[in-house]
């Protein structure tokens, strides 16, 4: 059905097709249409950061913010829903128009700027919802908390959101945000994750659960960061590294109308890159820590070449805007196809 909806969406402004889909999507739950357009993936179990996911095909952080959608996106068969980033005050995010797709190259630039009504708002939505499935929250800073004091943000978030997310991911690596990426400094990075380390087990210790965080790192980083990164990473025993953001380097667009526009690209021209540097933390973290796949996603072979590459989940977001519902069993069938149950862990 998406392919026949596409071209009518593709003829709004990105952002009002965004919010046209989502809407479209509820109405249809709403109304038990769903099924209609797409058929849910058979079950592929993995267990992963002991969360035992239903299929290892994630939606990435970014599509709901808010966690308005999640019934709906929840119903669509994806073996767990990220949502976020959220913040702890609303804001308005950038100046619009903010978003752009570039179709020829089955891409997105983005310069959003962590948009939300804030972390309340989410923890409200998550629990008005029905969804009972794997639920990873994404966490971030406001944008006028200068870098010295994010810790606090992340740290308000991740107490409001730790009683309703079954994992939970940190943020340093949107590049819409003036300053984050400075947080994934070796030092930096090793000072914040201690500290919020420190707040998750004091967090499962007083909720009788303990819940995995993952950071979420960028792909525009030199070899020298990601050995930084790795160090930090296996030093402070997080639970999992999301690889990857989206990327500022826009050279492989640079011929398209959109080409220039600030903020971060993906879709296809991102896979290579991000696989890349799933590949070299894979190398450097050994088996000690499981990673999720995430950028340039577009058919079951792309999933498929993540786990290859050393995820043990995956994530889509562009590819939902190029190819629809159907993506999500597509790489599925794949994963099990190429891998059967290997990627579970």
């Amino acid at each position: 059905m998406y392919r026949y909806l596409r071209p009518l969406l593709f003829a709004l402004d990105a952002e009002t097709a965004h919010r046209a889909t989502l809407y479209g999507l509820d109405v249809a739950h709403r109304s038990n249409f769903l099924h209609l357009a797409a058929k849910p993936p058979a079950e592929l179990p993995a267990t992963v950061f002991g969360i035992r996911f239903p299929n290892p095909v994630g939606l990435a952080a970014g599509l709901d913010k808010n966690a308005d959608h999640l019934d709906a996106l929840g119903a669509l068969g994806f073996g767990f829903v990220e949502v976020g980033t959220t913040t702890p005050r609303p804001q308005p995010g950038n100046d619009k128009p903010r978003m752009f797709r570039l179709p020829r190259h089955e891409a997105i630039i983005n310069r959003l700027g962590f948009n939300n009504h804030g972390v309340d708002a989410l923890v409200r939505n998550v629990q008005r919802s029905s969804y009972r499935g794997v639920l990873g929250i994404n966490i971030g800073k406001n944008k006028d908390t200068p870098n010295e004091k994010a810790v606090d943000d992340y740290l308000f978030c991740l107490e409001k959101v730790y009683p309703h997310a079954t994992y939970v991911t940190v943020n340093i690596s949107s590049p819409n945000t003036q300053g984050l990426r400075d947080l994934q400094e070796e030092a930096t990075l090793r000072r914040f994750i201690e500290t919020l380390r420190e707040a998750q087990e004091r967090l499962g210790s007083q909720a009788g659960a303990r819940k995995p965080m993952l950071l979420k790192i960028a792909p525009d980083l030199t070899e020298a960061e990601l050995d930084g990164i790795a160090d930090v990473l296996l030093g402070t025993g997080v639970d999992g590294v999301i690889c990857t953001n989206t990327t500022v380097d826009h050279a492989a667009v640079a011929s398209d109308p959109h080409g220039n526009e600030a903020g971060g690209l993906s879709g296809r021209p991102l896979y290579a890159r991000s696989t890349e540097v799933l590949r070299g933390m894979r190398k450097r973290l050994g088996e000690r820590i499981p990673i999720v796949g995430v950028g340039g996603i577009l058919d079951g072979g792309d999933a498929a070449g993540k786990i290859e590459a050393g995820a043990a989940l995956v994530q889509i977001y562009s590819g939902m805007i190029y190819r629809g519902p159907e993506l999500i069993a597509e790489c599925v069938d794949e994963i099990r196809r190429q891998h059967g149950g290997a990627h579970a862990g």
